[in-house]
């Protein structure tokens, strides 16, 4: 749970050697052991299936969003480098960076999306009563979230850390915060978990609770402070934005998964969006999504090994 989270090539034709044309094959030889009337009546039977299956897919949002001309997206405005406005008042973020990578491979352009700016509280909602088509929100997977969303492969695995000082705090990583014990204070955004998770990681630290995560920022900038509880991408991208100011403690906790969600019962829609996830994390889109990790993280991935697919081995 982070910090500041509430909780298009055309198909072959089928060759002879499709499956599940042999399937029916097999299915047909055998019932026409029995005669020609039951074999019918099983060749009707296996037939009602695949008009079955081609009205499902025809429903898919995968083709609606086609014959629409854009892809909407549900997504934030306030939690960089996730999801907020630069200088100039553009959208930018790592979901940012995400939602344009679809709209590429669904229309070879990276501008024909439309976000919708929602509260955290609203990215279930928005889904399931279709008013965008996909969440990419920093939302963390979790069982309970996916009895009502789908979701697609993460894209991230987020933790928690600790922030400081580089120059005029008094500890300079986790272990000294650590040995320090009660003399330490941790400050973090006010959640009921708040304590629970500082003490998770330094057992007797004294922990203040501040309105936002601004606040926090403000504080440990002052020294009120001794370390502040961030999750570890933002911990990421302060340090990117202040160069020499700020330093990882050395020491994360509390891993959990940052994916997209779709709205449950369409598989076309969430194969495709894997698809596209996928192929960008290890094959066609890897530099793109390389780069994105870099500008906002400054993650350097690794370029992925060619021969047997890594992820599978």
């Amino acid at each position: 749970m982070g910090v500041q989270d509430d909780i298009a090539s055309p198909q072959d034709p089928a060759s002879p050697q499709d499956p599940a044309l042999l399937v029916e094959r097999r299915s047909l030889f055998g019932l026409g052991l029995a005669g020609a009337a039951i074999g019918t009546a099983a060749a009707a039977s296996l037939i009602a299936p695949s008009v079955a299956q081609a009205q499902t897919v025809a429903k898919s949002k995968l083709y609606t969003i086609k014959e629409r001309g854009k892809l909407i997206v549900g997504t934030g405005s306030t939690n960089p480098p996730w999801h907020f406005q630069d200088a100039s008042g553009k959208l930018v973020g790592m979901d940012i960076d995400l939602a344009k990578l679809l709209a590429k491979g669904l229309f070879d352009d990276y501008e024909k999306v439309e976000f919708v700016l929602q509260g955290s509280d609203a990215r279930i909602p928005s889904l399931v009563t279709d008013k965008v088509d996909i969440v990419v929100q920093w939302m963390t997977v979790t069982a309970g979230r996916a009895q009502q969303v789908d979701f697609t492969i993460p894209y991230y695995r987020e933790g928690v850390g600790l922030l400081l000082l580089a120059r005029g705090g008094k500890y300079k990583n986790y272990d000294e915060l650590k040995a320090a014990g009660s003399a330490v204070t941790v400050g973090g955004m006010q959640n009921v978990f708040l304590e629970e998770w500082i003490h998770k990681a330094v057992p007797q630290a004294k922990v203040d609770a501040f309105d936002s995560p601004d606040s926090t920022m403000q504080a440990l900038n002052a020294r009120r402070i001794d370390a502040a509880l961030q999750d570890q991408s933002a911990i990421r991208w302060l340090m990117q934005q202040a160069p020499g100011r700020f330093v990882d403690s050395g020491f994360g906790w509390m891993p959990n998964s940052y994916a997209s969600a779709v709205k449950p019962g369409d598989p076309t829609w969430l194969n495709w969006v894997n698809t596209a996830y996928k192929e960008a994390m290890m094959g066609v889109d890897f530099d793109y999504f390389a780069a994105s990790y870099k500008k906002w993280f400054g993650i350097e991935l690794p370029i992925p090994k060619v021969g047997f697919p890594q992820e599978f081995a």
